[in-house]
C-alpha cells in the first residue's frame, strides 16, 4: 500500500503496521479521491480521516472477529490433533472412515478460520507484492494438500506405529493438525496484536472521551442555552456548573471554582481557578466546585486539548527512522524465504530424499518465517510508549523525539516560567527626584502590556487596569531586553538595566539599589525617560517546588545542566544554588542562547533545552531534543519536540526514562526478531522441525514482541 501511495504524483505516504493506519500527506495538485483509488488498488480500504479523534472501535471489531475464528479453530483443533497423534502412534486404532473424520474437523479450520489470509494474500498479489499472509497461506494450503495425500498414502494404511515424540515432533509426521495448528497459533498471535493496538492507543481514546458534546451558552436577558460544542465561536461566553465539562479553552471572567486535570496531565490535585487571578479553562477539565463564567478564546482544533489529541495521534503514526529500516528488510524477507523454501525442495531432492519430506522441510520453512514479529518490534513499543507518555503528561511530537533522548547529555534550562512558578509580584517600586511610585509603575505598564513575558504581566497587574488607559505611540519591544515608547510626548523605556543603561544615564542611588536586588536573587527593571532612568522595579519569583528534585534527578542519571538566561548574573545565580544547577550563564540574548546551545553541542554532547517563553523557541528547535512547559506560549511549544503538560520539572527526566526504557524494549523485540528468523530458518531447511512445532514458535515470536513492548504501559519512574 505504501509503495502505491507513493508513486503517485504530490503524494507521501507512511503505513504504520503497529496502528493499521497510513498517514498520507498530499500536495495541492494531488487529489483525495486518487490515493483511496491507489489504496482500493491495493486491496485496502481507505477513508479520510474526520475530525473527530480517531477511536480504537475497529482494533476491537478485528480483536472480535478474530477472537470468534480462534475459538473456532481451538474448539477443533484439539480432537484433530488428539485424533491424529493417536493414530499416528498407535495404527491398531485406525476405524474405517477416520481419515474423513480428520478432514470434517480441519475443514472449518482451514477455510472459515485461516481466510482472513487469504483474504490479504490474494489482495497483495494482485499488486504484485508477497506479504507475510503469502507465508502463511502457502504453508496453510501447503500443509493442507500434503496432510490429505499423506493420509491416503500407503505409509497412513500401514499398521507400523511412531513413537509419541516422533508424531508429535517428527518432520516426517504430517496430518491435517499442522495446517489446523498453524491457522490456531497465527490467529491467537493476531487477536493479541489486534488487543495490544486497542490497549496501545486506550490514552489516546481517553483524551478524546474528554470531550464535552455541547455547551451553556449566555443568551441576552441573562438566560443560557445549550448548543452543541462544533457551533461554539470564539468570544461567546459560557456557564459551567459544578460537575460539569469545560467544553472550551477560555477566560475565567467571573467566579471560582477547583479544576480537575487529572484526566489531561496526570496531576491528582485540583485546580483553583477564578476571575481574581486571572485563569485561564482548559476544555476537557471538570469543574468541581463552584460556578464560572468563561470567555471563549479557542474552539475546535485551536484548543489545548485538541493540540494533545494531535500530538499523540501523530505520534503514534509516525515511523522511526530505526522502523524504516525494518521495513525495507522485511519487504525483501518474504520473496527470499519463498525462495529459500523453493531451493529446501530442490535441495532435499539432490539428496535422494523423498518429495513429501522435501514438501515438509519447505512448509516448515514458510510457517516458521513469518516476519510478524519484524513489522511489530518497533512501532509496538514506540505505540505503547507514546500512549503512556500521554498517561503521564508527556507528549511526544514524534518518534524521532525518542530517538533523540538517547543522546542527551547536557539540558539547559530556561528561568523565568520555567524554573520558577512564572508568576512574579512586583515587591517594591524605587524612584528618584519627586516622582511617584504609581506614576514609575503606570510608564512601565503602559508599555508592557504590548508584551506577553511573565514579567510584564506582573508589572501590569500591580499598577491596575486604571494605568493603561493612557495613549501610547511608536512602541518597539526589543525582544529579551525591553520595551520603548512615546507616552503623553514623553519617550519611555522599560527593560532591563543593562540594555536601558546603553542610552540612559542611571543614578548612582538607583545602580546601588538594583545591586541590592539582584545579589537577594531579585530582578530589577529599569524605566526610563527622556534619556534619564526614573525609577526601578524590584520583581521576585519563587522557585518551583519540582525544581530541586528534578535537577537531582538529571545529575542521578548522569547529565549535566545549565542555566541560560536573560535575567541578571546575581538572580540567575541565586536561583541555580538554590535548585542545584551546575553552570550559569546569565544575561543572555534569545538569539545568544541559540549560540550557547550550539557551543555545547560542538563538545560532542547531545543537548535538550527546556523553556517556555516566546523568547525560548529559537533555543528550543536548535537544540538536539527542544522540552516545551505545557502552559507555555504557542511559539514555545510550536518549536519543542516533547510537550509536558503538567507543571512539574521531574517530568524531564521522566520523559528522558520513558525514552531510555523504550529504546532497550526496540532493541530486544529486534534482537528477537532477527535472531529467531536467523536460528529457526536452517533448522526448518534441515528438515529438523514439524510444520506444527514451526507454527507455534512463529506464534510465540510475535507474542514475545507484543508482550516485551505491553510491559511499557507500567512504566512509572526508573534509575530511582
Amino acid at each position: 500500500m505504501e509503495r502505491k501511495l507513493n508513486k503517485l504524483d504530490g503524494v507521501r505516504a507512511s503505513v504504520n503496521y503497529a496502528t493499521r493506519r497510513a498517514t498520507v500527506e498530499l500536495d495541492t495538485h494531488a487529489h483525495v479521491a486518487d490515493a483511496i483509488d491507489a489504496v482500493h488498488t491495493a486491496g485496502y480500504a481507505a477513508a479520510e480521516l474526520s475530525e473527530q479523534a480517531p477511536a480504537v472501535n475497529e482494533d476491537s471489531a478485528t480483536a472480535k472477529a478474530l477472537f470468534t475464528r480462534l475459538i473456532v479453530a481451538l474448539a477443533l483443533f484439539v480432537p484433530l490433533a488428539n485424533l491424529s497423534v493417536v493414530l499416528a502412534v498407535v495404527p491398531d486404532l485406525r476405524f474405517p472412515g477416520w481419515q474423513a473424520v480428520l478432514v470434517a474437523l480441519a475443514a472449518p479450520v482451514v477455510t472459515y478460520c485461516a481466510w482472513p489470509f487469504y483474504r490479504t494474500a490474494v489482495r497483495t498479489l494482485r499488486t504484485g507484492v508477497a506479504t507475510m499472509d503469502t507465508l502463511v497461506s502457502l504453508g496453510v494450503l501447503a500443509a493442507t494438500a500434503l496432510s490429505v495425500y499423506s493420509m491416503f498414502s500407503a505409509e497412513a494404511t500401514s499398521t507400523a506405529g511412531q513413537g509419541v515424540w516422533s508424531a508429535i515432533f517428527s518432520s516426517d509426521s504430517i496430518y491435517l493438525e499442522v495446517a489446523a495448528g498453524v491457522t490456531v497459533f497465527v490467529l491467537a498471535g493476531r487477536y493479541y496484536e489486534a488487543r495490544a493496538r486497542a490497549q496501545a492507543v486506550q490514552a489516546l481514546t481517553a483524551l478524546a472521551a474528554l470531550r464535552a458534546t455541547d455547551a451553556r451558552v449566555e443568551c441576552a436577558g441573562d438566560t443560557t442555552m445549550l448548543i452543541p460544542l462544533a457551533e461554539l465561536k470564539v468570544g461567546q461566553r459560557l456557564i459551567v456548573l459544578p460537575g460539569e465539562t469545560i467544553p472550551s479553552d477560555g477566560q475565567v471572567i467571573e467566579g471560582a471554582a477547583s479544576v480537575d486535570l487529572s484526566a489531561m496531565t496526570g496531576e491528582t490535585t485540583p485546580v483553583q481557578v477564578s476571575a481574581e487571578q486571572g485563569s485561564t479553562a482548559v476544555g476537557g477539565t471538570t469543574c468541581l466546585d463552584g460556578r464560572l463564567r468563561v470567555e471563549v478564546t479557542a474552539v475546535g482544533d485551536d484548543t489545548r486539548l485538541a493540540e494533545m489529541i494531535a500530538l499523540v495521534d501523530s505520534a503514534q503514526t509516525a515511523k522511526a527512522r530505526a522502523q524504516r529500516v525494518a521495513d525495507r528488510i522485511a519487504a525483501i524477507f518474504v520473496p527470499c524465504v519463498i525462495a529459500l523454501a523453493a531451493a529446501t525442495v530442490v535441495g532435499w531432492s539432490l539428496t535422494g530424499a523423498s518429495w513429501e519430506h522435501a514438501v515438509r522441510a519447505a512448509v516448515a520453512v514458510l510457517v516458521i518465517a513469518c516476519p510478524c514479529a519484524l513489522g511489530l518490534a518497533m512501532p509496538m513499543a514506540l505505540v505503547i510508549a507514546t500512549g503512556r507518555g500521554a498517561q503521564l503528561g508527556i507528549f511526544l511530537k514524534g518518534h524521532a523525539a525518542l530517538e533523540l533522548s538517547g543522546t542527551i547529555d547536557v539540558v539547559v534550562f530556561d528561568k523565568t516560567g520555567t524554573l520558577t512558578n512564572g508568576q512574579p509580584h512586583v515587591t517594591g517600586v524605587y524612584t528618584v527626584d519627586d516622582d511617584s511610585a504609581e506614576l514609575i509603575l503606570g510608564w512601565a505598564a503602559t508599555l508592557e502590556q504590548h508584551t506577553s513575558h511573565p514579567i510584564a504581566t506582573a508589572i501590569a497587574a500591580a499598577a491596575g487596569p486604571q494605568s493603561l488607559a493612557a495613549p501610547v505611540d511608536e512602541v518597539v519591544t526589543d525582544v529579551g531586553s525591553g520595551v520603548r515608547g512615546v507616552i503623553d510626548g514623553v519617550k519611555v523605556q522599560v527593560g532591563s538595566p543593562a540594555w536601558i543603561a546603553r542610552s540612559a544615564a542611571v543614578p548612582a542611588a538607583i545602580d546601588a539599589r538594583r545591586t541590592d536586588i539582584e545579589r537577594s536573587g531579585g530582578t530589577a527593571v529599569y524605566v526610563a525617560a527622556d534619556d534619564a532612568v526614573r525609577g526601578l522595579i524590584d520583581i521576585r519569583d519563587g522557585i518551583k517546588p519540582s525544581a530541586r528534585q528534578a535537577v537531582d534527578e538529571l545529575h542521578r542519571m548522569g547529565i549535566r545542566t545549565f542555566l541560560v538566561t536573560g535575567d541578571n548574573a546575581g538572580a540567575a545565580q541565586r536561583t541555580a544554588e538554590q535548585v542545584g544547577i551546575d553552570d550559569v550563564i546569565a544575561g543572555v540574548l534569545p538569539a545568544e542562547k541559540v549560540a550557547i546551545i550550539d557551543n555545547v553541542r560542538s563538545s560532542g554532547a547531545g543537548v535538550a533545552m527546556v523553556g517556555d517563553g516566546i523568547n525560548d523557541g529559537p533555543a528550543l528547535a536548535s537544540a538536539d531534543l527542544g522540552i516545551a512547559i505545557g502552559r507555555g506560549t504557542d511559539v514555545a511549544i510550536g518549536a519543542a519536540d516533547i510537550v509536558l503538560v503538567r507543571d512539574d520539572l521531574t517530568t524531564v527526566a521522566l520523559a528522558l526514562q520513558l525514552a531510555s526504557a523504550t529504546r532497550r524494549t526496540m532493541r530486544t523485540n529486534l534482537a528477537w526478531a532477527f535472531g529467531y528468523n536467523l536460528a529457526a530458518l536452517p533448522l526448518a531447511a534441515a528438515g529438523l522441525l514439524n510444520p506444527l512445532i514451526a507454527g507455534a514458535a512463529m506464534a510465540l515470536s510475535s507474542f514475545f514482541v507484543v508482550s516485551n513492548s505491553l510491559r511499557l504501559q507500567n512504566f512509572a519512574r526508573i534509575d530511582r
